[in-house]
Parts: structure tokens; C-alpha cells; sequence
């Protein structure tokens, strides 16, 4: 019997099952693909993805495979640069083809002692007050205390489980795809200019060797079932653009559309759900792989509490409460974004006045800190509105960086007092006691994934946090 068995092995399900391991919960990460994705898409990683990968010591690993760029010009391809002084010390865009930052997690999981099958397709699931049988297609039966599912935008997990996913379906699709480009890389980039002064959606960029990343808007709403192909590309670049410039010898092909959907809940008794599996949307801002690793961050400290028996039942429940909204959010302002590609004249106005707004530091800055998700707070009670229940930056600390003391996924008191005590949670919570520490408070809780829990110089009051956090203390 496992503790936790994981569908689904994209970022989402990799970050989540090492977040168990670091905790020593059994897991088994069940892929229903034999093989990895074979097609290079490029993905970003945005500014609180790098911060959580900083907290575990991958960021570095990472990097190396990756392209860094600034962190603007994000919400709905408007071209404005990131503003200055943003309150990160990884405050870039990171581009990494998508098949080797899935491999690099994945090994990162196996590493710490993650099981992963390939080829396992799970088609039923039975929950009892112990436990959670699951089925695969091959009549195996595997059992575990709780499961995950991170299997995507068609969810099994959500369908057997008969959760709700309300929203909007698909108005526009969207294809995209790598292939070949005979047409000159002048003539290319004038007129790609020249397109997307009214066809936001619509992008050629070269990729290197004489392949080009091409996205352009579909006529249509389309079976996603069925990947296109190089002839529809052809027929949409000549309605848009005049031409087709020469398409050939595709990479890989795939349509997207701008389905909107959020779950109803996170969590049925035993069975949750993350990524994909729980929200849709646009991918106007880069935001839905960043939404599903941040889940995971969430999700995995506290289901490893949960199996470890430190916390009560309560503290699981603060996944949906903590995670629903922060979806909620994103699906609004991708909504938002897409109505802002739109080339009806209402919304290209608004498109107009937004750019000028986006002049203002203010504007520009409340934008980017929003699609990075570097302005989250959590509700987690009465406390200052700037510090309690965010993120707590990459500060520099007596033993060199802060995110370097959170590689074990424990929480973490920051003392500048030096009288403060984590007592009996020393086996969940580790203790840095440094007054030259840069923060205007005296001593700081900080959750595994880096949001502040408590603030002050009480130790009962600290105490009483320590055990909503991490349970009861150890003798």
C-alpha cells in the first residue's frame, strides 16, 4: 500500500510527488503515456515558479536548460517593459522547451524515491474511510491513503469523481506548432509587424536552424481530439497574413482553444485535485503550467502532514480554500486578456487606453506582479496586509540566501531576536536566529512554500501558530 498515488507525471504531478518525498510519504506516480511528449514546446517559467524552484535548490538545474528574458510584456502581449525594482531576486521569464523541464523534475522525484509507471491508465477509483482503491486499464488494483490527480485538461480523476467543472466552453481556437519557413526572415518579421497590429494572437518566431514557432488564429472551433495539420496551417496563414511563407516539415502540431473552466471543489474525502485537472483557461500571459507547479508547492507539505499524522484534518482543507481563489483570479484575467486580443473596435479601444494606462509604473507593476503571482496573500488571519500570508523574498541571511534554507520543504522561523524558540516542532520547523536580517518585524513563520505564517515576538502566540501549522508538538 502506498501513502499517495499521483495521476498524472507533468509538472504538476512530478513537483507534488517530490514535495511528498521530501517528507518520506510512499508515493507511486501512475502516466498513462508509454513514452514522454516528443514535440519541443517552449514554456515560461515566471517569477514565484523560479522562487519555489530557488526554495528547493532546482532552480540552477534547471536554468542551465533555459533561456532567461525580462519579465514584461505578459498581459495580453502588450509591449511594455517590466518596472523596475520588482520584489524578486529572480525577477525574469524563463523559457524551457517543456519536455526536458518534465524530465529534469521527474528525475528530481526519482532521485528523492518517487515510483513512476509509465503505460498506467487508471479507469475506476473507490474511496473508504481508509483509503482509495484505483483501478487501472489492465484490471490492476493498487492501493493508497490518498490520491492525486494531475492528469491534465481531460481529467479521469475529475470525471470519476463527478465534480463540476463549471465555465465557458471554446469560442476561438488557436493553432500552433514549429515547422520550417522558406519565405525570407525579412520578409517574415515585416510582416509578422504588420499582422499583429490587429491579430494579437497571431506570432512567427524563429527558433533557430531555419524553424520557426508559429501561432495563428483558427477560422473556427475544431475537434482538439484531432491534431491539425500542415494544410490547415497553410489555409489560416493565407487568410490572415496573404501567404503561407513557404510552411513545410513540421516539428510537431497541436490547436489550442479558450475554454475557461474552474472545479467546483479541490478535494472529494481522499482524492484531490491540482493543475490542469482543476482549471482551464487561455494561455494569454503564460500563466497555466505556473498555476499547476504553485498547487503542487501548496498542496504537497500539507498532504504529507496529513499522511504523517502532525496536523489535523483542517489544514488540508486550507488547499482549496488557499488555491480556489488564486485560480478564480487567473481565469478572470485571462478572460480579460482575450477580450483584449479581440479585433472588434470596443475592444481595441480598450486595447489603446490599457497601453497608455500601462505607462503609469503603477499600472504596469499591479499587471506584472499579477501574472508572475509575486501579489499573492493568502487569508490566513488578522496580521500586516503586506507581509502576513505573502511570500517572503530571496533575502540575503547570515548563511548566505534564505530560499537556501528551505531545500527540506520545513518550515522556518527567522528570529531576529534571538529569544524565540521552536521548541518541540524542531522536527518540522528549523531556527535561524539573526538580527541583521532585513526585515522591519522581529521574528517571521514561513510555511514550506514560503508564505509568512505568523509575525512577532510572542512565543505563546508563536507557539499557538506553530501547532495550527504544524501540528501537535513532540515530546
Amino acid at each position: 500500500m502506498f501513502d499517495v498515488i499521483i495521476a498524472g507525471c507533468g509538472p504538476t504531478g512530478a513537483v507534488l510527488a517530490a514535495e511528498l518525498r521530501l517528507h518520506d510519504v510512499r508515493v507511486l506516480v501512475l502516466e498513462q503515456d508509454t513514452e514522454p511528449a516528443s514535440y519541443v514546446r517552449i514554456v515560461g517559467l515566471h517569477i514565484r515558479s523560479l522562487e519555489l524552484l530557488a526554495m528547493r535548490g532546482l532552480l540552477d538545474r534547471v536554468r542551465e536548460h533555459g533561456r532567461q528574458r525580462p519579465a514584461g510584456g505578459f498581459f495580453a502581449a502588450i509591449d511594455k517593459p517590466a518596472p523596475e525594482g520588482l520584489d524578486s531576486a529572480h525577477a525574469y521569464l524563463l523559457g524551457i522547451p517543456q519536455p526536458v523541464l518534465v524530465r529534469l523534475l521527474e528525475e528530481h522525484a526519482s532521485q528523492l524515491g518517487a515510483r513512476i509507471r509509465r503505460g498506467c491508465a487508471v479507469t475506476g477509483v473507490v474511496q473508504d474511510d481508509e483509503g482509495v482503491t484505483v483501478e487501472l486499464a489492465d484490471g490492476v488494483r493498487l492501493r493508497a491513503r490518498y490520491l492525486v490527480g494531475c492528469d491534465g485538461a481531460h481529467s479521469t480523476m475529475r470525471a470519476l469523481l463527478g465534480v463540476g467543472f463549471p465555465g465557458e466552453p471554446s469560442r476561438h481556437d488557436t493553432l500552433m506548432g514549429e515547422m520550417e519557413l522558406d519565405a525570407p526572415r525579412e520578409e517574415i518579421a515585416a510582416r509578422t509587424r504588420e499582422v499583429r497590429e490587429t491579430y494579437q494572437r497571431f506570432s512567427l518566431r524563429p527558433v533557430g536552424g531555419g524553424v520557426y514557432s508559429v501561432v495563428v488564429p483558427a477560422a473556427g472551433v475544431s475537434d482538439r481530439a484531432q491534431p491539425p495539420t500542415i494544410e490547415d496551417f497553410r489555409r489560416e496563414l493565407h487568410a490572415i497574413a496573404g501567404t503561407d511563407f513557404g510552411v513545410h516539415s513540421p516539428r510537431w502540431l497541436s490547436r489550442f482553444g479558450d475554454a475557461t473552466r474552474l472545479v467546483d471543489r479541490y478535494r472529494v474525502g481522499r482524492v484531490l485535485l491540482a493543475g490542469d485537472a482543476a482549471h482551464i483557461h487561455p494561455p494569454t500571459g503564460g500563466q497555466g503550467l505556473n498555476l499547476g507547479m504553485q498547487d503542487a508547492f501548496n498542496l504537497g507539505w500539507k498532504l504529507a502532514a496529513q499522511v504523517r499524522g502532525w496536523t489535523p484534518d483542517p489544514l488540508l482543507d486550507t488547499y482549496q480554500a488557499e488555491r480556489h481563489p488564486v485560480a478564480a483570479d487567473v481565469l478572470d484575467n485571462t478572460r480579460a486578456q482575450m477580450e483584449l486580443h479581440s479585433t472588434e473596435p470596443g475592444p481595441r479601444a480598450v486595447r489603446r487606453l490599457l497601453t497608455e494606462l500601462m505607462d503609469f509604473d503603477v499600472v504596469n507593476r499591479y499587471l506584472i506582479e499579477k501574472v508572475t503571482a509575486i501579489d499573492i496573500r493568502y487569508d490566513l488571519g488578522a496580521g500586516p496586509a503586506d507581509l502576513l500570508g505573502r511570500r517572503l523574498r530571496d533575502l540575503d541571511v547570515r548563511q548566505g540566501r534564505l530560499y537556501d534554507l528551505l531545500h527540506r520543504g520545513r518550515g522556518l522561523l527567522l528570529d531576529r531576536t534571538r529569544g524565540l524558540t521552536v521548541g518541540g516542532w524542531s522536527d518540522r520547523v528549523d531556527l535561524l536566529a539573526d538580527p541583521t536580517v532585513a526585515l522591519d518585524v522581529p521574528g517571521v513563520l514561513l510555511r514550506p512554500d514560503g508564505h509568512v505564517a505568523w509575525i512577532g515576538d510572542d512565543q505563546h502566540d508563536l507557539d499557538d501558530h506553530l501547532t495550527r501549522w504544524f501540528g501537535t508538538p513532540t515530546a
